[in-house]
């Protein structure tokens, strides 16, 4: 659980959207310059890499030359065949080099970029992530990294030596020829990287429709494995597969349609270079015949166009993947724009904890700005005291929770922790001082330690096997064939409801937090261990301020207060035997439930 390992990135708030080419560059550059050593080792790596090769053909035309008649009768040039295989040799080792040298560079930059996405996700307001599809946001983080691997390697390694070759070929054919051998090869670069550009421009667009199909189709599949059981328990695979289909039709049409293209392209590129190249031939051709060039500068002329228009046949496909790594990284660094909603003042303090007290002051709330979920909230929990709040669904309860943990900033009214506003301290610290059972509980797809290890990741074996026994987990974890290394599986599937609950409670009691909240926290287990863990909780809320949500209203006769909330607002407060005498709403739903109980019970009796 150690991060001292990582790359430090702070996080930082919600950034400009990034936007074009230009400005994924731009978001780049800061990650390259932090090895700029690095990248200018091998930079002159790759000029090494280039001169090497480009003295090849030079010396090619001397060996040439020095084997035509009548000088090959007298002695074959070793000192030439020796250069040569040397320059290939230097050509090879040095661009060798320099993929060692910068595979860091590249590599860094991917993890810094991964690790920043990564954390600012997690800083991200509970409404995005409940608004998120997770399979394409994955998969938009996964090709965005990725991108900036195949960016740097074809721009550093690709079209910067082929931009470099090509002025050193143009100039050298220039000076040691005539005008017309810098002219043909000019004009065919012009035209072959017009035509690059403008075909594959138009190529764009299939390639983002295939990225969009493609991030479609992988969260519809993530989005059904996950709910597995629902699909299951209404039969409709078919129905789940036709949906996934559509989305794989059309990323299939944009996949031929691309391919298509491509093949266009490359018909388009073949004619180009073909004719340069036989142009450029005639006239050396013509410079033999015309005894002004020697069979070496033939030999030299046609090395020099191999080694220049070979590169070139790949333009197409740099240039597409260069486009697709800048669109694939601007999809990524637009999540780093994501606004964040909830975020600390600046230069705000970590909680002062002296007891743990808790107040809502007049507190209202909206998730959509349309619809009140809270109205005028106001109630204390003094320190080391329980109050529990009941109410039907939808009336406000678990967003008490929400607020309390700041996973939304209320609108009106303040919520305060020892007399602390919480949006006015660090909201870590704020987090750090609670500690909650949710009723949904989810686990990570790990071993039942991990799971309750996770809420002190610094804690020893004993703390962990003793929160487990506390939270009446520790028997079943046993008996289990692999004990504490059983995975729990996706989202904790493999155990029943009341398994995953205790889980989650003792993973909440490891953490030992001044505060606790539990949001119907023992819902999912049978009336037996309830009562089991209730006296426990009770115990341990002993000396914490405890916030009870609940609906069986008999696990919460004891609190110190009961709220009782209708559509956003406290209707009644008091405690039980007060509620009780009120005869009102409470009353009303204790009865109901003990109704329900006896009817329950009855039933029971009867079947056995």
């Amino acid at each position: 659980m150690s991060t001292a390992s990582l790359p430090q990135s702070d996080p930082r708030p919600a950034e400009s959207p990034v936007t074009g080419d230009v400005g994924v560059i731009k978001k780049l550059l800061p990650y390259l310059w932090e090895y700029r050593g690095r990248v200018a080792l091998a930079l002159a790596c790759l000029v090494t890499a280039k001169l090497a090769n480009l003295a090849v053909p030079l010396v090619m035309k001397s060996i040439v030359d020095g084997l035509s008649a009548p000088r090959a009768v007298l002695a074959v040039p070793f000192a030439l065949l020796a250069s040569y295989g040397l320059l290939r040799m230097s050509s090879t080792l040095f661009n060798e080099l320099r993929d060692v040298v910068f595979a860091k560079v590249a590599q860094r930059a991917m993890r810094r970029v991964a690790l920043q996405v990564f954390e600012h996700m997690h800083s991200l307001s509970l409404r995005f992530h409940l608004e998120r599809q997770t399979g394409g946001l994955t998969r938009d983080i996964e090709r965005g990294t990725r991108g900036i691997s195949t960016l740097l390697n074809f721009m550093i390694f690709s079209v910067l030596p082929t931009l470099f070759e090509i002025t050193l070929v143009t100039g050298f054919l220039i000076a040691r020829f005539d005008v017309w051998f810098g002219v043909i090869t000019v004009a065919a670069l012009f035209l072959y990287t017009g035509a690059t550009f403008v075909i594959s421009e138009r190529r764009i667009h299939h390639r983002r429709t295939m990225n969009e199909m493609d991030s479609r189709a992988n969260t519809r599949a993530i989005d059904s494995l996950i709910n597995y059981e629902t699909v299951k328990y209404f039969g409709n695979e078919a129905f789940e597969a036709r949906r996934y289909d559509e989305n794989l039709a059309r990323y299939e049409t944009a996949v031929v349609t691309s391919e298509t293209s491509l093949g266009f392209l490359n018909t388009v590129q073949a004619v180009i270079i073909a004719s340069a190249v036989s142009l450029l031939m005639w006239r050396a051709a013509d410079g033999i015949v015309g005894g002004a060039l020697t069979l070496g500068d033939l030999v030299m002329v046609n090395a020099l166009l191999i080694q220049l228009y070979i590169p070139l046949n790949f333009l197409g496909v740099l240039y597409r993947e260069i486009k697709q790594s800048l669109t694939d990284m601007e999809r990524m660094f637009r999540l780093l724009s994501e606004h964040r909603e909830v975020q600390d003042v600046p230069g705000a303090p970590p909680l002062a904890v002296r007891g743990g007290a808790v107040r809502f002051e007049r507190v209202d709330f909206s998730y959509d700005g349309r619809r009140p979920i809270l109205e005028g909230v106001d109630f204390s929990v003094p320190a080391g005291g329980t109050v529990a709040v009941v109410g039907a669904s939808g009336s406000g309860k678990s967003t008490l929770g929400r607020l309390l943990f700041r996973f939304y900033d209320v609108q009106a009214g303040r919520i305060l922790i020892d007399g602390q506003d919480i949006r006015e301290v660090a909201q870590e610290s704020v987090r750090a001082a609670i500690g909650i059972v949710p009723q949904d509980t989810v686990l990570f797809n790990d071993t039942i330690y991990y799971n309750i290890a996770y809420g002190r990741p610094g804690a020893t074996r004993g703390e962990v096997v003793e929160a487990a026994k506390v939270a009446h987990i520790l028997e079943f974890i046993e008996g289990l064939p692999d004990g504490w290394e059983t995975t729990v599986g996706e989202r904790g599937l493999k155990l029943s409801g009341g398994e995953k609950q205790r889980v989650s409670i003792a993973r909440t009691l490891l953490k030992d937090p001044p505060v606790m909240i539990f949001d119907e926290a023992t819902s999912a287990l049978d009336s037996r261990t309830e009562k089991a863990i209730q006296a426990e909780l009770a115990e341990i809320s002993r000396d914490r301020t405890t916030l009870v949500i609940a609906h069986r209203l008999s696990t919460i006769v004891d609190a110190d207060q009961i709220l009782v909330m209708d559509g956003g607002r406290i209707v009644e407060r008091g405690a039980f035997r007060d509620l009780m005498a009120l005869d009102g709403r409470f009353a009303e739903m204790w009865r109901l439930q003990q109704e329900e109980a006896a009817a329950a019970q009855e039933e029971e009796g009867k079947e056995a």
